[in-house]
């Protein structure tokens, strides 16, 4: 198992104060149900944020606050998440507690989801606070990637949720 560093045990205000704060938006054609149903599946992640490689879930269901898992990165980034909130089909968030990388200080993600006439807008917030210079320097740099690169993610939901409930309604009709 590789080296864990921990990171800075934030709660939710760390979201709207984080010195670099990337927010992507998408409406999406499901429920915010299904949109749970995604998000809670530990399969599905790869298939849309395709930086992630492995998400394991370490504490047994029901889902809520306190709740924990591991995701596995490419370049070999691990973060150790515990959430901090939980209210089915309209808000989730959880931060990083410990990471392979200590490049990263803090961490959180927060999903606000609104129910729409068509299906559900998902608001998306990542938030860090980099470690060290060689952490500042990387994401200052990197920004209007990572911000190109996060809104992709969310046109990759919604194109996964749309192939993942049209193959299930076919399946069930």
């Amino acid at each position: 198992m590789a080296k864990r560093h921990p990171c800075e045990r934030v709660e939710l205000d760390f979201i709207e104060s984080a010195p670099y704060r990337f927010v992507s938006t998408v409406d999406l054609p499901i429920t915010p149900q299904q949109l749970f149903e995604v998000l809670e599946d530990a399969e599905s992640w790869p298939h849309w944020a395709t930086v992630i490689t492995r998400v394991t879930w370490t504490s047994e269901p029901p889902r809520g606050v306190g709740t924990t898992r591991t995701v596995n990165m490419r370049g070999g980034i691990t973060g150790d998440e515990e959430f901090l909130a939980w209210a089915p089909y309209t808000h989730m968030a959880f931060r990083f507690n410990n990471s392979t990388t200590d490049a990263i200080a803090a961490f959180a993600e927060d999903y606000r989801v609104v129910e729409t006439p068509e299906g559900c807008h998902l608001t998306w917030v990542m938030a860090l606070k980099p470690n060290g210079l060689a952490g500042r320097f990387g994401l200052f740099t990197g920004q209007p990637v990572m911000a190109w690169l996060f809104q992709r993610f969310l046109h990759n939901l919604r194109r996964y949720s749309i192939e993942r409930f049209s193959v299930e309604g076919a399946r069930e009709g």
